[in-house]
């Protein structure tokens, strides 16, 4: 399987191109991110949801050597997955974070009618 993920323009801004993509591996270490080929990789080669920056991994999974930065909860206001950054959010709504109390989900809910 070879799955592929656009690399943002502003990944990890290093010198000589996105150094995090390079470094991403498949959580079980063996092979770069994206091309898992161990027991995991029908979920480690997805790229839908919210992404790390390199956009090789999901957020808060990050294996480069931005790991830290990258898989802290994020601080301020948050993207409505809750994973990033309201201004780094790349989630493109396809994940949606923990309603608040003082909000009625009419979308899930069964009415009382």
């Amino acid at each position: 399987m070879s799955a592929t993920a656009a690399i943002p323009a502003t990944c990890c801004g290093r010198e000589g191109g996105c150094i995090c993509a390079s470094e991403a591996k498949c959580s079980c270490g063996k092979q770069p991110a994206l091309h898992c080929t161990c027991e995991k990789a029908q979920t480690e080669n997805k790229t839908s949801g919210a992404r790390c920056s390199c956009n090789q991994r999901p957020a808060g999974e990050c294996t480069c050597s931005r790991s830290s930065n990258e898989n802290s909860k994020p601080t301020g206001s948050a993207c409505a997955c809750g994973k990033r950054s309201q201004d780094a959010c790349n989630c493109g709504g396809t994940e949606i974070g923990q309603a608040s109390d003082l909000e009625t989900d009419f979308t899930t809910k069964a009415s009382g009618a």
